[in-house]
């Protein structure tokens, strides 16, 4: 069982093989560090699409040097950019993906082709592990990136791919709390019904591996002390290991207060696709990028 993010570093210190990550549109200074320092810890052994001038010219400005081993594949046009890092994946040339210089609707376009793309669940969604000071293990947070307003269809995908990952992470059976602003089920607030359905589809088998309880205030969820002065009972309630938000906006928010007000360790992916994919945002740190890349690789591992 995974216990903390900088696990990973043992893990991959474990490979047999380096994983192959694909850089999508590669010059981008900000993704282009951190795959180069993913490539000098012999982490990853890197594939660069894109403009190879524009590239090379990047490399030389910040000072990377990548060894002869390193592939760049030479294309201008963003479409074909995208079609050319998806379809190493799609052919099993390359084992992850990395969003590079380009926006995430256009190369999401690409992973969702139906000729080379990559999709393979119902749903594409995306998780992010966190290593906070106040809580007790690592917790995930699900779906932050992605899904805009998930309906109760949506949801159900959304945690069948965020079970499958925690699973492989090592944890066989995850306490998922399904959050809200309350933890009364209230039919003007459709998130609480939403997590009552979840809750009880999860205690008939219908959402398997995991237990669900909500609805949950994000109190209740991760505060033992909280649930036990509001006499809300359960394995679930103060030591979540999964946070299911209501919509992008609610996780959104709580992803900037946990790393820039909780001072997380954080690394995300996007799950759902035949591959795991880096989608970090330019306001990530280095040391987020990097974890994400650590994530990505040891996931493949697991």
């Amino acid at each position: 069982m995974l216990k903390s993010i900088s696990e990973l570093t043992d893990i991959l210190n474990k490979q047999t093989t380096k994983r192959r990550l694909v850089l999508c549109a590669a010059a981008d200074d900000n993704a282009l560090e951190a795959v180069y320092k993913a490539y000098k810890d012999d982490i990853i052994e890197p594939i660069l699409v894109g403009n190879k001038h524009e590239i090379k010219e990047l490399c030389d400005e910040l000072g990377f040097v990548f060894g002869r081993s390193v592939k760049i594949i030479h294309k201008i046009e963003y479409k074909e950019i995208v079609k050319a890092a998806v379809s190493l994946i799609h052919d099993g040339k390359a084992d992850f993906l990395m969003k590079g210089h380009i926006s995430t609707a256009e190369l999401m376009r690409g992973v969702l082709n139906k000729e080379w793309g990559l999709k393979k669940s119902r749903c594409i969604s995306h998780i992010a592990l966190f290593d906070l000071p106040a809580y007790h293990k690592p917790l995930a947070l699900t779906d932050v990136a992605m899904n805009i307003a998930p309906d109760l269809d949506t949801k159900i995908a959304i945690l069948n791919n965020a079970i499958d990952f925690m699973r492989k992470l090592g944890i066989e059976k995850p306490k998922v709390a399904a959050l809200a602003a309350v933890e009364m089920v209230n039919e003007k607030m459709p998130a609480t019904l939403d997590a009552a359905l979840l809750t009880i589809m999860a205690n008939r088998g219908q959402i398997r591996n995991c237990e669900i309880d909500g609805p949950l205030a994000f109190d209740n969820a991760i505060s033992q002390e909280s649930s036990s002065h509001k006499g809300i009972k359960g394995s679930v309630a103060g030591n979540a290991d999964l946070l299911l938000v209501p919509d992008i906006e609610a996780g959104n928010v709580l992803y900037k207060a946990f790393v820039f007000f909780a001072s997380a360790k954080v690394a995300s992916i996007i799950l759902g696709a035949k591959a795991p994919i880096v989608l970090t945002s330019r306001a990530d740190s280095m040391e987020t990028k990097l974890n994400s890349i650590r994530l990505a690789a040891a996931s493949i591992e697991f």
